[in-house]
């Protein structure tokens, strides 16, 4: 009985770091660079603030591109 508990938790834990990750992924945001002046749409936040500004967090890739065209800098 312990031995099904274990497993079952250990399945859990690995479903759940799974949908995790899915989910991760289903981040957009608009990124305008600062050196090119101008706007992209990437799937993860840039880590150098100096040269990348982010403009917007979306759900969908489509919100993003939705939203690209409204912003002034891009």
């Amino acid at each position: 009985m312990k031995a099904l508990m274990l497993v079952l938790l250990a399945a859990a834990i690995l479903i759940s770091g799974a949908i995790t990750s899915v989910q991760a992924e289903d981040t957009f945001y608009i990124v305008y660079d600062k050196t090119m002046h101008g706007c992209t749409i990437a799937t993860t936040e840039p880590s150098d603030k100096s040269r990348y500004k982010t403009e917007g967090r979306y759900k969908t890739e489509s919100e993003a591109e939705r939203a690209i065209t409204s912003i002034k800098e891009c």
